[in-house]
């Protein structure tokens, strides 16, 4: 009985370790590849070999005489070499290879064991904070978007706010809120979370990750001392039914391709002006301030944070993690792009007319506009969102700014991550 207790809080522990993100991580699994590069910050040097330690563990003991069938190339490319691995100890090395050029390597490995197939990766990167973006850089990019933001401002925000007392809590109020946003009888919807201390506050937006879903409300930015606005993107209302959702979803289907030909009518258009919408209105509540502006978010929500950071020059600091629609090129430059991975041979959207458009809405080239202190983070073993394409961001930015690593991290992050963040949220605004 007492092993069993401690097993049980092992598990316990084990899973504490993690949050969700828009992907969660795999729960504890019977059997267990552990991959270990022989750099421990998964960093090497141009044409230097990356070796990888592979072990198999069951309960945690190495499996002895296991076949490994792994396959190994450059991040999301296909791969250049497979081939089959017998572990006799339970452990071996491997050699991926190296690469001349600025980027990262990827190992997958597989192994069948009493016919269940389980798998794993690891992704190291070469020289990575030199990375740069290979996407091009319009010249009239600025005039677009003020042009655009200052059309935008003559369609009123006549916002509706509703108080939600069934998400509140004692220390917070919670409201539904509808802006509108790009035309008339257009909106944006979005939970606003406000202290109950009648004082001024920051104030927090908090854009969402991909997908047509629910958003939830989230009290726990102004439990930090945070007015914060956490919005959908759609138009939806989010007290619609999570069956209405599927629906819509399904009818919308890739809206991230919507009218990609064209950059006046393409989808995330709107979208990007809802994000300086939503930071007109919570400069607008008399519990503002009047000072501190900051932006969050992860995935889709953290390409939006960086983009509403460079569009919006009230924003004073940005946190983003693992944020998608990066350097969505690099797949026509042999390397992986950002989610959607729209340039992937997956889609097949390569045309002229497309990159022309995608070069107006990539958050590379906002990343060369922010001028203000940004904490970052990501993981190397992320697909959604490949390190390749997020430090291909990282590295434009010419400001102050610091980034989180967690290489064994997918498209989630550590809870102390998260607690690192907020430090420097609060820090950066003067909570204390």
């Amino acid at each position: 009985m007492k092993y069993l207790k401690l097993l049980l809080l092992f598990v316990v522990l084990f899973n504490s370790l993690f949050i969700n993100a828009q992907n969660s991580p795999a729960p504890i699994k019977l059997v267990q590849f552990v991959l270990t590069p022989n750099h421990s910050d998964w960093n090497y040097n141009l044409k230097e070999n990356a070796i990888v330690k592979i072990a198999v563990l069951k309960y945690g003991i190495p499996v002895n005489n296991t076949k490994v069938i792994y396959e190994f190339g450059n991040d999301e490319m296909l791969p250049d070499k497979t081939g089959k691995l017998l572990l006799k100890t339970g452990t071996a090395e491997i050699n991926i290879g190296t690469l001349k050029t600025l980027g990262f390597r990827q190992l997958k490995v597989k192994t069948i064991i009493d016919g269940h197939t389980y798998r794993d990766q690891v992704k190291v990167g070469f020289s990575p904070f030199e990375i740069q973006a290979t996407l091009e850089n319009p010249k009239d990019f600025d005039a677009f978007w003020e042009q655009a933001i200052e059309t935008n401002k003559s369609i009123p925000l006549e916002p509706v706010t509703t108080h939600k007392p069934e998400f509140s809590t004692p220390a917070v109020d919670v409201y539904l809120v509808r802006l509108q946003n790009y035309k008339k009888g257009k909106f944006i919807y979005g939970y606003l979370s406000k202290p109950k201390d009648n004082k001024k506050h920051p104030v927090l937006f908090n854009p969402p990750g991909a997908g047509v879903k629910k958003i939830n409300a989230i009290t726990s930015f102004a439990e930090e001392g945070f007015i914060s606005f956490t919005t959908e993107i759609h138009g939806i209302s989010p007290e619609l039914s999570k069956q209405d959702y599927k629906s819509i979803s399904n009818a919308i289907g890739d809206y991230w391709s919507i009218n990609l030909d064209d950059k006046d009518q393409y989808y995330y258009k709107s979208v990007y002006l809802g994000c300086v919408r939503a930071i007109d209105f919570l400069t607008s509540l008399p519990e503002f301030d009047s000072k501190n502006v900051v932006v969050t978010g992860g995935s889709q929500g953290g390409a939006l944070s960086m983009i509403t950071a460079a569009l919006d020059k009230r924003v004073t600091a940005v946190s983003a993690f693992y944020p998608a629609l990066c350097d969505n090129s690099g797949y026509l430059n042999q390397r992986a792009g950002g989610w959607p991975h729209m340039f992937s041979s997956k889609y097949q959207f390569a045309t002229p007319e497309k990159l022309n458009t995608m070069q107006y809405y990539d958050v590379v080239n906002f990343a060369k506009r922010i001028r203000i202190p940004g904490f970052y983070s990501t993981g190397y073993n992320d697909n959604t969102c490949p390190p390749t394409s997020v430090l291909s961001a990282f590295n434009s930015i010419n400001a102050k700014k610091e980034i989180v690593i967690t290489p064994i991290s997918g498209h989630w992050r550590f809870p102390e991550t998260n607690e690192k963040s907020i430090k420097w949220l609060k820090q950066t605004c003067g909570i204390d």
